[in-house]
């Protein structure tokens, strides 16, 4: 029961502050500064350089021989150390094989074990962005849970099937890549909130600044979603955010100026987070991956909300909740669309009827609805084509 209470409910930030944002074209890059900075938790970069990745999913609810298929440019190793003290030479310890490479004809591929592996006492491997979509992939998996006659037998039998989703490398986001070289890494930053077209693309978050520095460019090597992309090649723009100095006849000292520049940086702050809010103090599924001393690995999802922002992602908390990592992905509004109806089919026992009820409409519409996303291999042929015969009939 303890850890069911150490589940993430929302993302809040603790422990980190906004500094004032840079801006150049489309691409707006918000450093967090973190203040108090332990060492006892660290981030290193492993690089691959296979053009596909096979990973084996031992443990889930799924098929035996679940595998998740994608291109993985590198994994994340966190070390801990369970007595508070610095990790001791971050980088240099002795590492085991990580997978195996293969070639096929012109292809080269890594075979993985396990999204999240353990490889010492206080080691840990794995994958950044690719542990929450493959979460994503596996949300209801199963499908139903009673044999309703309106499901296909392949439904019944193999639950979801073969699910996928499409991503853009973070290397043809117009002006990130830029926007990267030429910005300013605080002294003490650790991490980003990376706006297009202000719309927030990711919230990265590591432990120290030196991980923050080897990890700067990795943003490159992230995907996003489709909707980031197209934005970043439509605008270019981004909202005019001066702030001055309220009343310049005030500022008789050092101090009043002092004082002046520190609410002028506040309010930038608090204007930026609130530009964040589709992410920041929102509610959260959470699941626990993986107990790492007194550091929690989880991977999440917003409660999705069809008519907002939403995101998936992956942290890593201590116990008092202060962030040590934080990797995001925001769902474009298809993924939202049929994340949503599965969860409101699986909210209803997979009962067509009652989920269309639900949701205020009928069960022609409903099953209409589930053919526009993707779904529709999941009913029978007689349930579809009925769907199809009454919606053309109200079309008339």
């Amino acid at each position: 029961m303890a850890q069911k209470k150490r589940l993430l409910t929302d993302i809040s930030l603790k422990g980190l502050e906004i500094a004032p944002s840079q801006v150049r074209g489309a691409i707006r890059i918000v450093p967090l500064i973190r203040r108090n900075i332990r060492n006892d938790l660290r981030l290193i970069r492993r690089p691959y350089q296979e053009d596909m990745t096979v990973v084996g999913l031992e443990g889930k609810i799924t098929e035996p021989g679940m595998k998740y298929f994608s291109y993985v440019p590198h994994g994340l190793v966190m070390s801990w150390t369970d007595d508070g003290s610095p990790v001791a030479a971050c980088g240099g310890q002795i590492v085991k094989p990580d997978g195996q490479r293969q070639e096929c004809g012109c292809t080269s591929v890594r075979l993985m074990h396990r999204m999240a592996k353990r490889e010492s006492a206080n080691q840990l491997r794995f994958l950044p962005l690719h542990l929450a979509m493959e979460g994503f992939l596996s949300l209801f998996f199963s499908g139903p849970t009673i044999a309703w006659s309106e499901y296909s037998k392949y439904a019944l039998s193999h639950g979801l099937g073969s699910r996928y989703e499409t991503s853009v490398s973070g290397r043809y986001i117009a002006g990130l890549e830029d926007a990267l070289r030429v910005f300013e890494i605080h002294e003490r930053q650790v991490g980003v909130l990376v706006f297009v077209t202000e719309s927030l693309a990711s919230a990265f978050v590591v432990p120290t600044p030196e991980d923050y520095r080897a990890l700067h460019t990795s943003l490159l090597e992230d995907f996003y979603g489709e909707l980031i992309y197209q934005y970043s090649l439509l605008y270019d723009t981004t909202w005019p955010m001066d702030t001055t100095i309220e009343d310049e006849s005030k500022i008789n000292s050092l101090a009043d100026l002092k004082g002046a520049i520190a609410k002028m940086r506040d309010d930038w702050a608090s204007f930026q987070g609130f530009m964040a809010e589709g992410l920041l103090q929102r509610q959260l599924n959470s699941q626990i991956v993986y107990t790492a001393g007194s550091f929690l690995l989880q991977k999440f999802i917003t409660d999705l909300q069809p008519k907002h922002k939403n995101y998936i992602g992956e942290v890593i908390i201590r116990e008092s909740g202060e962030l040590e990592y934080l990797k995001t992905y925001r769902l474009s509004e298809s993924q939202t669309r049929r994340a949503y109806l599965l969860s409101q089919l699986a909210k209803h026992n997979w009962n067509l009827e009652a989920t269309a009820k639900a949701l205020s409409q009928t069960s022609h519409d409903f099953i209409s609805r589930l053919e526009s996303a993707g779904f529709g291999y999941l009913l029978n042929q007689a349930v579809r084509d009925a769907a199809l015969k009454k919606t053309k009939k109200s079309s008339r």
